[in-house]
């Protein structure tokens, strides 16, 4: 189908148990291909294309939004996944 492909996604990644190595990503794609991201680990946007880098650039300027951004790991991600691992674990 003729057209555009603008995508944000958002994933909270992890491995351990006790969630220590948590990441949350925040990624923006157009057309499928990934044009910039934000890493908590990282604590800022990456461009990984030339419009990316720009957009990078200007969205970290904003220290307020990248403080939200990295708080979404014990705001959002640690929650989340201690219910849903609540609900599978206990079950197991």
């Amino acid at each position: 189908a003729d057209g555009y492909y603008l995508n944000q996604l958002e994933e909270c990644v992890y491995r351990t148990s006790d969630y220590s190595d948590m990441v949350y990503l925040r990624s923006f794609s157009f057309n499928k291909d990934v044009f910039a991201q934000f890493n908590s680990t990282v604590g800022k946007f990456v461009g990984y294309t030339e419009f990316g880098v720009k957009q990078a650039e200007h969205w970290n300027t904003d220290q307020a939004k990248l403080q939200g951004l990295k708080a979404m790991v014990d705001t959002m991600c640690i929650p989340n996944a201690q219910s849903a691992d609540s609900s599978v674990r206990d079950k197991a």
